[in-house]
């Protein structure tokens, strides 16, 4: 790393390139230069939409029963009520992210948030089982920007040095919701009725379009104007002496390139910001007077952009990221990590209603708190782990940053992952004390669910940056589908075989695509090379 004026640069890998690249400001193409006052906003409304949108579909496990006897059922019915939801949620990204990344971010925040509040009422409305379920299709379809939109947009304003931070905030907030929707769920079903959960969850989904419409301005930027504007930022570019020494020097590079941020001129990687003793060397300085200082214009606060794109292209993205080693490495990652606490969701109330232990469903609710508890030190840890490691490294090797270097933060979250599973899976099984299933197993599938999604997805976002929004539509699908599959065949598996084949099998299954993570520490940049001239980087 070197100091250059009031910046530091890092040579960053991406795409099978390595650059020197400045920071903080490591994207001098963001158009976003906002205070942090207006980032804020953003990222308060699309963590606000990632909770709301996410709290209702998985909030059903301690009102199960409930179900069964409102709608005369039985429980593998009810439980597909969460399954149905689920599978929908994922595949909707395939309507949603197109039409965020060619209309922008906003009307997607909005118009998702509207739908989710009128399946939440038509929710708290329902009479039979159809018709529930028929809430839990269009709540599926509204909530699929709960797992894709916060991700796009912390992309487009957040620097690579404290990505990681945010998508493990990002993680943190959803599955956190998914939490937090249990807990609040058993004690209002118990004393109030299953309907008051959908009525508190109706409000909170009204509250978050209203933030969507009045706070969250677009952040999708405008690959049109960028053409346009050339040189002529609104940011001073870097001086060295006097300004004809730079007037013939690029400053950027084309948005086509397959890396996601600058490269500086060829003087900001050869000289130091200091004269020499001989007078040689000019200095260089970086003057950004406006950096952090700007707010949103008038046309960002439009219902929609100007459309930009192709809605076809967009919807055949992520098919095509099937073939990208590096996705379905964090696809997969991600899918049996969720499932993880899936399986702690789904067989709550199985286990704990049941004799010996006979909990009613406020407390079996209650029992989430220790998923939540954690989710946060997953998210107080998981985060600045990655960067951290990654900053280390980039030390070690002279400056060069690969996106690989997140991936050894993943080890111990990876053996908590696996003492949470044994413990949840032969704990019910032999009727341990509840204390340590909950205590001990489920805060340690709530650290992992928050640390190992959060750093796989950085570290394919930091690989593919300009697609970060087909990345997670390919997770999501990948996620969901599984997490359907799963919701259908556990339930019956443990009536026939007991807790343990089935836990432990996920479990060994997810310490399997982690452990893939090794071929990726000594080959990602290969795989990298072989996508870096895919057409996927002119996004």
């Amino acid at each position: 790393m070197r100091d250059v004026g009031s910046h530091h640069f890092i040579k960053n890998s991406a795409g099978g390139h390595s650059v020197l690249v400045p920071q903080p400001s490591d994207d001098q193409h963001d158009p976003l230069n906002w205070s942090p006052m207006w980032k804020g906003l953003a990222m308060f409304c699309a963590t606000l939409v990632s909770f709301a949108q996410g709290m209702g579909p998985l909030s059903l496990a301690p009102m199960f029963g409930d179900y069964i006897e409102a709608f005369d059922s039985d429980l593998p019915s009810v439980v597909q009520f969460t399954g149905i939801a689920i599978l929908i949620l994922g595949f909707s990204n395939f309507i949603w992210v197109p039409i965020q990344t060619c209309f922008g971010r906003r009307p997607v925040l909005i118009f998702s948030s509207l739908i989710c509040f009128g399946s939440s009422i038509w929710r708290a409305k329902a009479t039979s089982y159809g018709s529930f379920m028929g809430a839990c299709v269009v709540n599926g379809i509204g909530a699929g920007p709960a797992e894709t939109a916060q991700p796009t947009i912390i992309a487009d304003i957040i620097f690579l040095h404290d990505r990681g931070k945010y998508q493990t905030l990002y993680f943190v907030f959803y599955f956190g919701s998914l939490m937090v929707g249990p807990i609040i769920a058993g004690p209002m079903a118990e004393k109030l009725g299953w309907q008051s959960f959908w009525w508190l969850n109706t409000a909170l989904l009204a509250f978050t379009t209203l933030c969507c419409i009045f706070l969250f301005p677009e952040t999708r930027y405008n690959n049109r104007s960028r053409s346009q504007q050339g040189l002529d930022s609104s940011s001073p570019q870097l001086k060295a002496g006097s300004p004809e020494n730079l007037q013939d020097e690029p400053t950027s590079i084309d948005k086509n390139s397959p890396v996601d941020h600058v490269e500086t001129p060829t003087e900001a990687q050869e000289q130091t910001t200091t004269q020499d003793k001989d007078n040689l060397a000019p200095v260089l300085t970086h003057e950004d007077p406006w950096l952090g200082r700007g707010k949103p214009s008038k046309s960002q606060w439009k219902l929609a952009q100007p459309y930009e794109g192709s809605l076809f292209l967009e919807f055949w993205h992520p098919w095509k990221l099937f073939a990208f080693p590096i996705v379905e490495f964090a696809a997969f990652v991600v899918s049996w990590s969720a499932s993880v606490f899936l399986t702690v969701n789904l067989t709550q109330s199985q286990a704990f209603a049941e004799p010996p232990y006979n909990f009613s469903s406020s407390k079996i609710g209650l029992f989430n708190i220790a998923l939540l508890v954690g989710t946060l030190i997953g998210l107080f840890t998981a985060g600045p782990l990655s960067d951290a490691v990654a900053a280390r490294l980039t030390k070690r090797r002279g400056g060069i940053r690969e996106p690989e270097m997140r991936l050894l933060a993943m080890v111990p979250y990876v053996i908590l992952m696996i003492v949470g599973n044994v413990v949840v899976a032969v704990g019910y099984e032999h009727h341990w004390d509840w204390k340590v299933i909950v205590f001990i197993g489920y805060t340690c599938v709530g650290i992992q669910v928050a640390a190992l999604p959060a750093i796989s997805s950085t570290y394919a976002i930091d690989s593919y940056k300009p697609i970060t929004g087909a990345i997670f539509i390919n997770i999501t699908v990948n996620k969901n589908v599984w997490g359907y599959g799963f919701s259908k065949f556990i339930t019956p598996w443990i009536i026939s075989d007991g807790y343990i084949p089935p836990i432990l099998t996920n479990m060994a299954l997810t310490t399997f695509f982690c452990l893939t993570g090794v071929i990726f520490w000594y080959y990602g940049k290969t795989f990298r090379k072989w996508t870096k001239d895919s057409k996927m980087h002119l996004m």
